[in-house]
């Protein structure tokens, strides 16, 4: 029996002429444990794919069964991670974490809680900010908290829909290698929306592209079967990771051409002059940016 799966999942918003098909036939199932990524051009309905797995909207055709049960819902067992931080402006970190941790462990005993709570947010690194507001923490410290109360839930599944997008390369850098450091310690099962290849590659165990909607599935997965952990630096000089990320490229531009996906993206981003001498380093640095301005 599959951990997670999705079994001819169909969604649309909308009525009559303004209905909108934005996912049809998506089917995916995912082994406990396993972190995969699903990667996609902006509107092709990511978010919707993660939010019918938490339960937060229903599919009009198909289901989405966790441990062979349908989902009917949100529940304890799903913990979320949203790009926005989601965060309650008048607690502080702690208070943050525990609104959570009391709610889905009520008959734990205070101390119990308690200890539940400062484990994650040490987890995260936020320690020294425990009695701090989110205003008063910059964007990567206030995603740290909203992963520690995701995972201070102890959910059976953790869902990731583009934590990191809003954040600076550096912090979205450093956040990559201690979400996969954390993954690895719990190996919580986990499910991550991302428009970047780098990091479905360092995260993932599977990279599964969605086809541009509307009426979007799922295309074939990408196997990434690279040791752990996995730095960034290292991987550039990696033959695996060279062809592994060439091919998730060139596979998402192709689909991104048929479709007509970021195409006017595509146009400003890649203006008719090119040197005629790039180098393999220099030509997988252009075909970077080309896919990063089609999927964003």
């Amino acid at each position: 029996m599959a951990f997670l799966e999705l079994r001819n999942v169909s969604k649309s918003y909308g009525e009559g002429a303004e209905r909108t098909e934005v996912l049809k036939d998506v089917n995916m199932t995912i082994c406990e444990g396993e972190f995969v990524a699903v990667i996609g051009f902006s509107g092709s309905g990511k978010t919707t794919l993660i939010s019918l797995i938490c339960g937060l909207i229903q599919p009009d055709e198909g289901e989405v069964l966790l441990r062979g049960k349908k989902i009917t819902g949100p529940g304890p067992d799903r913990g979320i991670v949203f790009q926005n931080y989601s965060l309650l402006p008048w607690l502080t970190v702690e208070g943050n974490v525990a609104v959570a941790v009391n709610q889905v462990f009520k008959d734990w005993d205070p101390q119990r809680r308690h200890d539940q709570v400062r484990k994650y947010i040490e987890m995260v690194n936020l320690t020294p900010a425990l009695h701090k507001r989110p205003s008063e923490l910059s964007g990567g410290m206030r995603q740290r908290v909203s992963v520690a109360r995701a995972l201070a839930m102890n959910p059976e599944i953790l869902l990731l829909d583009e934590p990191l997008s809003a954040l600076d390369a550096l912090t979205r850098g450093t956040l990559q290698y201690e979400i996969e450091k954390i993954w690895r310690e719990d190996r919580k099962t986990a499910v991550m929306i991302t428009n970047d290849v780098d990091e479905g590659i360092i995260l993932a165990d599977r990279i599964i592209p969605l086809k541009p909607g509307p009426r979007a599935t799922l295309g074939p997965e990408f196997r990434v079967n690279l040791p752990r952990p996995r730095d960034k630096n290292e991987l550039n000089d990696n033959d695996i990771y060279k062809h592994l990320r060439n091919d998730i490229v060139r596979y998402m531009l192709d689909i991104g051409k048929e479709t007509g996906a970021g195409k006017s993206a595509l146009e400003l981003a890649l203006p008719d002059l090119q040197p005629k001498d790039l180098r393999p380093s220099q030509r997988e640095a252009v075909l970077s940016r080309e896919v990063r301005a089609a999927i964003e």
